[in-house]
């Protein structure tokens, strides 16, 4: 079956867009899908000429240039730097849209598509930039997604109606699930994953949930428009500072018993001994990189390690360590 041109053109825009260096005519009419049914050179060129042109009509920046520095035959590219867009402000309704169409780009037959084109590059001997724009993903699910598309639609759907939600989450894998209830702020992606952004009732704070640590179904409680989002909140600087590892600048005090918590002591500076309930130890004063992190790694320590400030690490550890002990007392019966 013939490709359209407007199928052809997309391709063509892929193959450019994917590549470190410029890609020669034959190697285009070779591997992009559209060019290789041409009848002769004549139609090959007089079709590609006309693409081109219409690609800059467009606004596309199609650039020319040698191949290498030892091959004089000239090549095609697209400029990244000019093709790239402004910083784009959305909001939450626009986001949850953007969000869905994401979901509709990444699915299994756009995927395969683009996966196939990229790999026809590679194998016409064209040098495929593999942290270009366009992503070989595999097409077994969308990226960062798997097996949380529903999670995914239940929240954009409580975030479009403004209705908290209860779901089982956990921290970690080691970590057991605990019902968390949430005022669902907006859904974004860090570092390949998606990141739920909202207010936690349980914790009145702020808090950042991991879609794959979702445990089961997303349950929405109470009416709808039952709150209000911040305004100008930042969701994607929320997600980053959650699970970054740069440090933040907010400190942490933590006591830590003697011959205990080695790697808690190099992590920080010590502000001195201290006695607490009856043992001996230091205080350690910790930079709060990642929330999550650190109350992770003090939770393991049990009562070896104990968060003295701020309040907010205080009562996540506290809250771990219920949830742990819960856990306990349920394996045991």
């Amino acid at each position: 079956m013939a490709v359209s041109k407007v199928e052809r053109l997309v391709n063509l825009v892929i193959a450019l867009r994917s590549t470190r260096g410029y890609i020669t005519a034959e190697k285009i009419r070779a591997s992009v899908a559209g060019y290789s049914d041409t009848a002769s050179d004549e139609a090959f060129s007089r079709m590609f000429e006309r693409d081109k042109n219409e690609l800059r009509d467009l606004g596309i920046p199609l650039e020319t240039g040698k191949v290498s520095s030892f091959d004089p035959v000239e090549g095609y590219r697209i400029n990244r730097e000019a093709y790239a867009l402004p910083a784009v402000e959305l909001t939450p309704d626009e986001a949850a849209a953007v969000a869905v169409a994401t979901q509709l780009w990444e699915s299994p037959e756009l995927i395969t598509a683009t996966q196939g084109a990229l790999l026809k590059l590679r194998a016409a001997g064209v040098d495929v930039d593999p942290d270009a724009p366009v992503a070989i993903a595999s097409p077994a699910g969308t990226l960062g997604l798997r097996g949380s598309e529903d999670v995914l639609g239940a929240l954009l759907s409580a975030i479009d109606s403004a209705q908290a939600v209860q779901f089982p989450h956990r921290p970690s894998r080691a970590d057991p699930y605990t019902v968390r209830t949430v005022e669902p702020w907006g859904v974004v992606t860090e570092k390949g994953r998606w990141y739920l952004v909202g207010h936690d009732r349980d914790r009145d704070a702020t808090r950042t949930f991991r879609l794959s640590r979702i445990g089961g179904d997303v349950t929405p409680i109470g009416s709808t428009g039952a709150f209000t989002p911040p305004e100008h909140v930042d969701l994607r600087k929320i997600v980053a500072q959650a699970v970054g590892d740069a440090p933040t600048g907010v400190r942490a005090q933590v006591w830590v018993a003697d011959g205990r918590a080695t790697a808690l002591r190099r992590a920080g500076i010590s502000l001195g001994p201290r006695q607490l309930a009856g043992r001996d130890g230091d205080v350690v004063e910790l930079d709060i990189g990642t929330t999550d992190r650190l109350a992770r790694d003090i939770t393991g320590y049990g009562a070896d390690a104990v968060v003295l400030e701020p309040e907010t690490l205080r009562d996540e550890v506290l809250g771990r360590l219920r949830a742990h002990a819960g856990d306990g007392e349920e394996r045991g019966s």
